[in-house]
């Protein structure tokens, strides 16, 4: 398995950034976690058009979805039109959703004519380029939104989505090879309540929770140095596991 991370700014972009996009590599196919903005261009500068074969949304804030519209019309006018559609997972609902943003952008069914449209479950594995992924919900303020486990060929790597403090972060990490964890917030809340996003210590403390093998941090602005000792991935990351 071989990580890239194509882009991992957060909400704002980091200067010069793409926003979360990371690809997985394995013996059976091309897995990219989520498509926000930036991700399709840094994918279209290693290759004509990216061959992907599946990508999964963690959650509908624009910054993890965003490059599904000009892909979408790659895949139906431009470069993309005679290769094959790639599977597209989303939350429960997602259809619905991109549905309802079709009507908006140009036709209520522009997703479901240009990918494979499917939707995954809470705690069950599905199949996507060759892997097996689980998903998991996370706590993100009041949305619905998930983290993936993904696994091929004897290797697990974990990706948080965007995610506050919860239980299923552990669980999530469990024993895996790589957890690839958001690290948003400069420092922990400590007025509590719903939360949506980390500090790099409660990522650590999840991490050590988990009994995985390595942490990386990302979705960090730019503006929020982190401090020596924790690993940060950036855009064109690569990691063979």
């Amino acid at each position: 398995m071989k990580l890239t991370v194509v882009g991992c700014s957060p909400a704002w972009p980091n200067p010069g950034g793409a926003q979360s996009g990371y690809l997985i590599e394995g013996e059976s196919g091309r897995l990219l976690l989520d498509c926000g903005p930036g991700v399709l261009p840094r994918l279209r500068a290693q290759e004509g058009w990216p061959k992907i074969d599946a990508i999964a949304i963690t959650h509908f804030h624009l910054d993890h979805w965003g490059d599904l519209v000009p892909w979408v019309w790659g895949l139906q006018f431009g470069p993309a039109a005679e290769l094959p559609a790639p599977e597209l997972w989303l939350p429960p609902g997602g259809r619905k959703v991109l549905a309802k943003l079709g009507e908006e952008l140009g036709r209520a069914d522009m997703f479901e004519t240009a990918f494979d449209v499917h939707e995954y479950t809470d705690g069950e594995d599905f199949h996507a380029a060759g892997s097996r992924v689980t998903p998991r919900r996370v706590l993100h303020y009041e949305m619905l939104a998930f983290g993936f486990r993904v696994s091929d060929n004897g290797t697990t790597l974990a990706y948080s989505g965007d995610s506050g403090p919860s239980d299923a972060l552990p669980e999530l990490a469990r024993d895996a090879d790589l957890f690839v964890c958001e690290a948003t917030l400069l420092a922990p809340n400590p007025e509590g309540g719903t939360r949506g996003h980390l500090a790099a210590e409660e990522a650590d403390a999840a991490f050590r929770e988990s009994g995985a093998k390595r942490l990386l941090l990302t979705h960090r602005p730019a503006e929020r140095p982190l401090e020596n000792g924790y690993e940060q991935v950036y855009d064109g990351f690569e990691l063979d596991l």
